[in-house]
Formats: C-alpha cells, sequence, structure tokens
C-alpha cells in the first residue's frame, strides 16, 4: 500500500506539460530571466551612472571668477561722478581663482568614489534580494500547483464514495444521511479545490511581475533538490561579509571616512589668486593689480576640530553598526539553517509515513463502508488525509523558501553553474 501511494503521488508531482508542447520553466531559468529584465536593477545602473559621473567632476578646481566694475570713483566735490577729474579713478576687470588645498581635493575625491562604491554596493545587495524574490515567486507557483494535485487526486475516490451511498440507499442497506454526508464532502473538496486553483492563478500573477511573456505562462518545471544546499552553512557563516544584508556596510564605512577626511582638510590653508586691470583716463598710465589670499584657520578649537572629532564618531558608529549587523546575519543563517533542515525531516516524514498511512486508513475505511460498514470512519480519515496533505504542502512550501533564503545569500558569481539555482 504505501510503495502504491508514493507512486501516485510522485505522478501528481510531476510538472504538466501545456498543450502547446510548452519547455517548463526551471527556477534557475526563472530567476535569470527575472534579474535580465528587472527595472529595479536599471534604476540602480543609472544611479550607478549617475555617482560616477559625480566623480568625474570631484577634486577639481572650482571654476575661476571673472569681476569688473569702477575703482575709486569720486562721489563728493570737487569732480563728483566724472570718471576723468581724478587721477585715481578707473576702469576695472579681473579673473580670481580659488585654490582648495590639495588635502581638501583629496578628500572630495575620496567622498566621490566612497559615493560610486556606495551605489555599486546597493546595486550589489539588490540583485541578491531579487534573486530570492524571484525565487520565492517560482516556489509560491510549484506550491501552490503541488497542493492542487493533491487535492485533485481525492477526486474520483469522492465521486466514489457518493455512487456507493446511493447504491446502499437504492438497494435499502444504506440511509439518507450517509448519502447526504458523502455529498457534502464531495463539495467541500470541490471548494478546496476551487481556492488552491485560485491561489495557483495569484501565485501565477506574482510571478508575471518578473517573468516575461510567453516564459511566464509555461509550466513550471521540477524543482531543484530543496535538501542540498549550493554552498554549505558553513561558508555562509564564514563569508557573511559578502552577502546581500551586509554589502552596503563596507561603502557605508567609506563614506564615513571621507567625510573624515574632508573635515580634516578644513585644517589645511585654502589658497586664491587675482589680478585685476584697471584702465585710468587717457595719458595716464593703465593699473595692474595681482593679490594672493590664504586662510587661516587659526582658531579650530570650536570650528574645524569640532567638526573632525563629529565625523571621527559617526564613522565609530557606523563601524560597531556594521559589526551588529555581523552578528544579526550569522544569528539569521542560523536561524533559517534550523528551520530548513527541520522542515527537511517533516517533509521526508510526512512522505515516507504518514502520508501513505493516511492514504490507507481511507482506503480501508472506504472499503469497509462498501462491506456494510459505517461512513463515519471514512468521513473522520478522509478530511485528517486533506489536513495532513495541506500541511505537506504547506511544509514543502517552508522548506523550499527557508532553502532560497540560504541559497541567495552570497553573490551568483560565487555559486558554480552546476549547483546555481
Amino acid at each position: 500500500m504505501p510503495g502504491l501511494f508514493l507512486c501516485a503521488f510522485a505522478g501528481a508531482t510531476v510538472p504538466r506539460a501545456h498543450a502547446d508542447g510548452a519547455v517548463p520553466l526551471t527556477l534557475d531559468q526563472a530567476v535569470r530571466l527575472g534579474t535580465q529584465r528587472a527595472p529595479l536593477l536599471d534604476s540602480r545602473d543609472a544611479e550607478v551612472a549617475a555617482s560616477r559621473d559625480d566623480a568625474v567632476r570631484a577634486g577639481r578646481l572650482p571654476d575661476p571668477v571673472l569681476s569688473f566694475g569702477v575703482a575709486n570713483y569720486p562721489v563728493t566735490a570737487p569732480g563728483a561722478f566724472s570718471l576723468r577729474a581724478d587721477s585715481m579713478t578707473m576702469r576695472t576687470v579681473g579673473v580670481m581663482q580659488t585654490i582648495p588645498s590639495r588635502a581638501a581635493r583629496q578628500a572630495d575625491r575620496n567622498a566621490a568614489s566612497a559615493g560610486v562604491a556606495a551605489a555599486q554596493a546597493d546595486r550589489l545587495a539588490l540583485a541578491q534580494d531579487l534573486r530570492q524574490w524571484i525565487a520565492d515567486a517560482w516556489i509560491e507557483g510549484w506550491a501552490a500547483r503541488q497542493r492542487l494535485d493533491l487535492l485533485q487526486a481525492l477526486r474520483e475516490e469522492s465521486d466514489l464514495a457518493v455512487r456507493v451511498t446511493r447504491a446502499r440507499l437504492r438497494g435499502g442497506d444504506g440511509n439518507a444521511v450517509d448519502a447526504l454526508a458523502a455529498r457534502a464532502e464531495q463539495a467541500a473538496l470541490a471548494n478546496r479545490i476551487d481556492a488552491a486553483t485560485a491561489e495557483l492563478d495569484r501565485a501565477r500573477a506574482s510571478l508575471a511581475r518578473w517573468i516575461p511573456e510567453p516564459q511566464v505562462d509555461a509550466p513550471l518545471a521540477e524543482p531543484p533538490d530543496f535538501t542540498q544546499l549550493p554552498v554549505p552553512v558553513p561558508t555562509l557563516q564564514r563569508e557573511v561579509d559578502r552577502q546581500a544584508p551586509m554589502q552596503p556596510w563596507q561603502a557605508r564605512e567609506r563614506e564615513a571616512q571621507a567625510a573624515l577626511d574632508q573635515a580634516r582638510a578644513t585644517l589645511h590653508p585654502d589658497w586664491s589668486v587675482s589680478l585685476m586691470y584697471g584702465q585710468r583716463a587717457p595719458r595716464l598710465s593703465d593699473m595692474v593689480t595681482l593679490q594672493v589670499g590664504v586662510s587661516l584657520p587659526l582658531f579650530t578649537r570650536n570650528r574645524q576640530d569640532r567638526a573632525v572629532s563629529a565625523r571621527q564618531e559617526a564613522r565609530d558608529a557606523v563601524q560597531f553598526a556594521r559589526e551588529d549587523a555581523r552578528r544579526a546575519q550569522r544569528e539569521s543563517i542560523a536561524r533559517i539553517a534550523a528551520d530548513w533542515q527541520g522542515w527537511n525531516r517533516q517533509v521526508d516524514r510526512d512522505r515516507e509515513l504518514l502520508l501513505p498511512l493516511a492514504r490507507d486508513r481511507t482506503r480501508v475505511a472506504l472499503a469497509a463502508y462498501r462491506g456494510g460498514g459505517p461512513l463515519q470512519p471514512w468521513l473522520d480519515a478522509r478530511r485528517d488525509e486533506i489536513a495532513l496533505r495541506l500541511d505537506y504542502t504547506d511544509a514543502l512550501a517552508a522548506q523550499a523558501r527557508a532553502w532560497a533564503a540560504l541559497a541567495y545569500l552570497l553573490p551568483a558569481s560565487t555559486l558554480s553553474s552546476e549547483h546555481l539555482p
């Protein structure tokens, strides 16, 4: 009996091919297709490009300033408001160039570079998260298909029970209560099948967000082995800094360090150079003025020193927060791994023991009723079997989601093509 049930169950879980011969969509293909057409990644690419453009202008000298006007213009008598009355009056034109310190320009370049690294890290983290989101959508559809198949496999027996109760009623050996109970059980199963069909349609709608047509309409292929991870848990614990939740932290540290460098650069003086040409009245010599300026960061205690101290404390805060995030990520891996291992054991026990026993109990109860026994044992066994099948598909989905939560923690380049889910 158990062997016959397992054969029937295995047949029920094989993905159905569409009438048009569509190739089944594997989990690997879904993830690849979804990441190739994701607008979210296009958005991150644009942000990376924007940060690179910002990095090009970083550390360059500011634009020069052009000035023009009138110098030594008299406004009181004698010669008020005349450009020729006083020999010192002249029309001027000049240019001034501010020259930030080398430390300031280098700090600006470092800040821009940190911005590029942050944008790239956000893009990489999103790509890893996106792979898991697509995998979860595929798993949701696959689990819904399993639930529908397991419920539809009970339809024939339900129809048989209704026919048997009617035959016994016509033969005078049954009663109307049993016939009505069998019919109600048949209707309840139809309701569950309709709900499972709607759940499958919802799962398809979720998958359609990520997968383009016509691939999204293809049947789902057999899943990978959810009892084997592409990367062992100890490796995940060691390489925690490369995982999606940790990707932005190194970039945040670089940004905090760049802000500290910029604060320290204010301790270095900035320079300025200006050249001015003055045109005086005819027969008088024109004038040229050259000026060099330098900032004097002399009183730094409550200005520059405070800024440096604040930026240093901000950098330390980021480092401490990163260490806490690292510990939290290790904890998360351990908890998910524990759940995954528990679901592995439960799914195996359900498949190998509980589901065959429930199937045998239902068949024996129906056979006993056909031989003249009561119907209630079959109704009880039937309801227990349906509940167990639904619990089993929930366990399958939970096992697969836990697997995906671990399998997609590292970047895609880490996984070999042999094991890439």
